[in-house]
């Protein structure tokens, strides 16, 4: 496609990466890139329903980077790996020549027309506060999960069962947060999200938002969650 974005500096450059990369361990398929007034927002996929009859609440992760060009603006999803492979060949540019030190052009990968989580799209605004939460209470459901999933899947077994399990898993709500799946706790600790920080939390229709100082975690529940 042609389009390009510049951040604004090496840290940002790995931040990016960091993120990506982490992402990749979790959901190894595409990121959402929307560029503009100088902010990339990064969207990665870590839970979202396959089918009809999937009930898995849809749960992304978001880091937004600054840009040094404010004129920038698009909106694709491209695959994590070959933009990873960019973001790396620009980190051992740098490496290799210390003046390199400013701004850095990435080339925006070719775009992918096929994912279905790319089209269910979170709302800029309209957010409201609601009760927050802490780090320690997402990482304990995430480890609970995540201990739960591996006691449950056998080493062997079909795509099918492995899915079941994980849905049923990562769906289940968390003590005490209304609406929040343990599948939200798993993508903020497994994207690096969580510190020593409160996690802030804010609601608008059937979203909610997990916020911490290294990112968000957005959560869209499904439809027999929506009424109080």
């Amino acid at each position: 496609m042609g389009s390009s974005f510049t951040l604004a500096d090496t840290p940002t450059l790995d931040d990016l990466q960091v993120f990506l990369a982490r992402a990749a361990r979790i959901e190894e398929g595409s990121v959402r890139l929307i560029a503009g007034s100088g902010v990339l927002a990064v969207y990665a996929a870590v839970f979202y329903p396959v089918g009809l009859l999937d009930e898995s609440p849809t749960v992304l992760g978001l880091r937004t980077l600054a840009l040094a060009d404010v004129s920038t603006g698009f909106d694709v999803v491209v695959p994590i790996r070959s933009l990873l492979g960019r973001l790396e060949m620009a980190q051992q540019a740098r490496r290799e020549n210390s003046a390199l030190s400013g701004p850095v052009s990435i080339s925006v990968p070719m775009e992918v027309n096929t994912v279905t989580w790319s089209a269910i799209s979170p709302p800029r605004g309209g957010w409201r506060p609601i009760d927050g939460t802490s780090s320690a209470v997402l990482e304990r459901a995430a480890r609970a999960g995540i201990d739960e999933v591996a006691a449950a899947i056998p080493d062997a077994v079909g795509e099918q069962i492995v899915r079941r399990v994980r849905s049923e898993v990562w769906s289940r709500g968390i003590d005490g947060l209304e609406h929040v799946p343990a599948g939200a706790a798993f993508a903020a600790m497994g994207l690096g999200f969580l510190g020593d920080d409160e996690v802030r939390m804010f609601e608008t229709g059937p979203w909610t938002r997990l916020t911490t100082r290294r990112g968000h975690v957005l959560v869209r529940r499904r439809a027999w969650t929506l009424a109080r």
